[in-house]
């Protein structure tokens, strides 16, 4: 009971304290965690399992699908929401019928999307810290022509 509680805790606080990019990589870890929960049930042939795990996925693709910002990016979230509800679909067939091919789609997916939204963080904190390296120049101090080249502008990730 203690651990269940500071493990509660200390998952609150991470979510608390995460950034908008950070807590979409965590709904991508969950989604991962519950599908293969859900897989792990349909081999058991422990159905009650099965169905936790789905419907949890299901839920954190549909926060995936609301989160997205169509005015910020039409064409990407068009698409997203393609895969997202694609995703779903899949879920929905491998609740219905208990096969894991499916569920197997589901996971390959989910990791290549975590996997490209991780590469993605890593960029822009790359790019950032390159940014903020050229804004503490001192003044009257001109960058050299390399530090301009590999200088990028702020960028952040908001949803």
């Amino acid at each position: 009971m203690q651990t269940t509680n500071a493990t509660q805790a200390y998952l609150r606080t991470k979510v608390m304290t995460a950034s908008p990019a950070e807590l979409r990589l965590m709904l991508f870890d969950g989604a991962i965690r519950f599908t293969e929960q859900a897989r792990r049930g349909y081999e058991a042939r422990d159905f009650e399992v099965a169905f936790d795990g789905t419907t949890k996925a299901q839920a954190i693709l549909m926060e995936l699908i609301n989160a997205l910002r169509p005015a910020q990016a039409p064409e990407l979230c068009e698409r997203l929401t393609a895969l997202y509800t694609y995703i779903y679909k899949q879920l929905v067939q491998a609740s219905s019928t208990r096969e894991l091919a499916p569920l197997d789609e589901v996971l390959k997916l989910l990791r290549f999307e975590r996997e490209t939204w991780s590469m993605c963080i890593d960029e822009l904190s790359r790019e950032n810290r390159d940014a903020s390296r050229m804004q503490e120049l001192p003044s009257g101090v001109a960058p050299t022509a390399a530090q301009v080249r590999e200088a990028k502008p702020r960028v952040s990730i908001t949803g």
